[in-house]
């Protein structure tokens, strides 16, 4: 098994690269996803995030009122850090249930997008950085998701610094540019993967005759 950790900031195009590597056979653990199973009606953490952030933040059918509880969070740091603590022991616990049923021969690939803020980058054999240009960032985050500029510079100021992501990463996929030109970049980087899961499982072999 190869596990791979793949962020990159708001409107890098992550979600994409995880699409297309997904569609080339790994297996997607999705913790957006992840994060949005564990706060839904009747869980634990719904209730958790209740408890801390009060019944303000759901909605009328009692769901999780999204767009009201990140008015609050994004506009105050400590509020922010409430919540991920509820967030992410749950969201983790959840990837590792998930890892834990894939095969000795599959990639495992973590879409994370805090994977930098969260210093999580050792949990990972390898780490794949979606990387955009701020500004094509800001453009991609009005043009697609409607925000405003000022909106879209505040969530990206709430990620990690687009130096730190880099660092933390061990393949880097450039998408400043058109979807034509991410696409033979991904399959670029899926080879890759299974040239190093193909090595480390030669490894294991001349281990364990």
């Amino acid at each position: 098994m190869l596990t791979v950790g793949l962020t990159g900031g708001i409107g890098a195009g992550k979600s994409e690269v995880a699409r297309l590597l997904a569609s080339y056979g790994a297996i997607l653990v999705d913790a957006d996803r992840i994060a949005r199973e564990v706060v839904e009606p009747g869980t634990p953490g719904l209730a958790a995030v209740v408890e801390e952030f009060g019944t303000g933040v759901l909605a009328p059918d009692g769901s999780l009122d999204r767009p009201r509880l990140g008015a609050i969070v994004f506009a105050d740091e400590e509020r922010r850090k409430a919540l991920n603590a509820i967030v992410h022991p749950l969201v983790g616990a959840r990837s590792a249930e998930l890892q834990r049923a894939a095969g000795p021969d599959d990639i495992v690939l973590h879409d994370v997008p805090l994977l930098t803020e969260n210093g999580l980058a050792p949990l990972y054999d390898l780490v794949v950085v979606v990387d955009a240009e701020p500004d094509t960032q800001v453009e991609r985050l009005v043009r697609l998701r409607g925000m405003t500029r000022d909106e879209a510079r505040a969530r990206m100021a709430a990620q990690a610094r687009r130096e730190d992501r880099l660092a933390v990463a061990d393949l880097v996929i450039d998408n400043n540019g058109p979807l034509e030109a991410l696409e033979p970049q991904v399959a670029a980087v899926w080879a890759q993967l299974r040239a190093r899961l193909a090595a480390g499982r030669g490894g294991e072999d001349a281990q364990h005759p």
